[in-house]
């Protein structure tokens, strides 16, 4: 049985090329509002959205697997249990990259500052340019994101950009399709970063679902959606809590202190690669799975928000003057800046039935 949670808000998308980012947008106002989303290597800004998840649905009787079993160990007994209670979230706009971070993208920053090559640098199966980078930790996904001028996505702005303005359990909908995501080992390796087009979320973005889990920027707590102190852009825990264990150094990278990883990985099973799945690694460890990578995010320019903002208010207004042809040219605008934008793309066919009947 799945578990799901609900986002409420729309969303869009803009094709303006900056630097491999696609786009996650949110609401203008009590009046307008509206989530500006990823595609493609574009960026997009946003206004506010709102995010509501629903907590985890009762457990199934299925028979457990062994990565169940194991998750329902004592140093990770709450593990199925950490994606409730229910709660709204308010994100300001964001952009989040289109692709995980490659092999390539990370030689360069090596090369240029010096930086230690990550775990599996010198795997034959994992070290294609095109591939996803894997073997890192989050302390080198921090670093590479700042490198690019960017920063690492919190957990719920990852969330948001896999799941989209109807929540999908999945990145391409709510039913799972083997055939869309590098899990369980269906293949060797990790796959191209620009591999499964037909899986993209909602907003363009790839491979959130397997090839490599990803870090998030937030420190883990089981219990975090429960004790929740901001509803607006939450950034995870403020410290790190102990999860149990001895405290030796070796005991530090199984149980320990814990950062979020998210989207599951090419070696992990099924039950990762759910939008709603929350998992957990030390900082420090870099070899979990043979799949550990990262994409990057930053805050969205307020003027792409104003620009979206007119182009709707806009709209409205020539609409209730009856100047059809003028809304529909502003709606235009907009969408050229964001053209996956739901409202713009809902007022559309308004404006060409008013057209008609004037």
């Amino acid at each position: 049985m799945s578990c799901h949670r609900s986002l409420q808000g729309p969303s869009v998308a803009q094709n303006d090329r900056i630097d491999n980012l696609a786009t996650l947008h949110t609401a203008l106002s009590s009046v307008v509002r509206q989530i500006l989303a990823p595609l493609g290597d574009h960026e997009s800004a946003a206004a506010r959205t709102t995010i509501r998840f629903m907590g985890p649905c009762p457990a199934s009787s299925r028979r457990l697997t062994a990565y169940d079993k194991r998750m329902k160990t004592a140093w990770s007994a709450e593990a199925f249990h950490d994606e409730g209670p229910a709660h709204m979230v308010f994100l300001d706009s964001y952009l989040i990259d289109k692709y995980e971070v490659s092999n390539k993208q990370f030689g360069d920053f090596m090369r240029e500052k010096g930086h230690p090559a990550p775990a599996y640098w010198d795997d034959p199966r994992l070290n294609k340019p095109e591939q996803p980078v894997a073997g890192v930790n989050w302390e080198d996904a921090k670093t590479f994101c700042e490198y690019r001028g960017k920063r690492l996505p919190t957990e719920a702005e990852w969330e948001k950009a896999a799941r989209g303005p109807k929540a999908n359990l999945y990145p391409w909908g709510n039913e799972f399709d083997p055939a869309k995501a590098n899990y369980g080992r269906n293949h060797e390796a990790t796959m191209p970063v620009d591999s499964y087009p037909e899986s993209v979320s909602y907003y363009g973005v790839y491979n959130m679902a397997g090839n490599v889990f990803e870090w998030v920027a937030d420190w883990y707590d089981p219990r975090y959606y429960g004790r929740l102190e901001t509803m607006v852009n939450p950034t995870g825990p403020a410290k790190a809590i102990w999860m149990g264990g001895t405290g030796t150094y070796v005991d530090r990278l199984t149980v320990g202190e814990k950062r979020v990883i998210r989207g599951g990985s090419w070696i992990a099973p099924e039950g990762t690669v759910k939008a709603t799945h929350r998992f957990w690694n030390h900082p420090l460890n870099n070899s979990y799975g043979v799949g550990l990578g990262f994409r990057c995010a930053k805050t969205a320019p307020p003027e792409i928000e104003q620009q979206i903002r007119d182009a709707y208010i806009t709209a409205l207004v020539e609409m209730g003057r009856e100047r059809f042809s003028d809304a529909q040219q502003a709606v235009a605008r907009g969408l050229a800046i964001d053209p996956k934008n739901v409202e713009l793309l809902e007022l559309s066919p308004l404006i060409e039935q008013s057209m008609k009947k004037s």
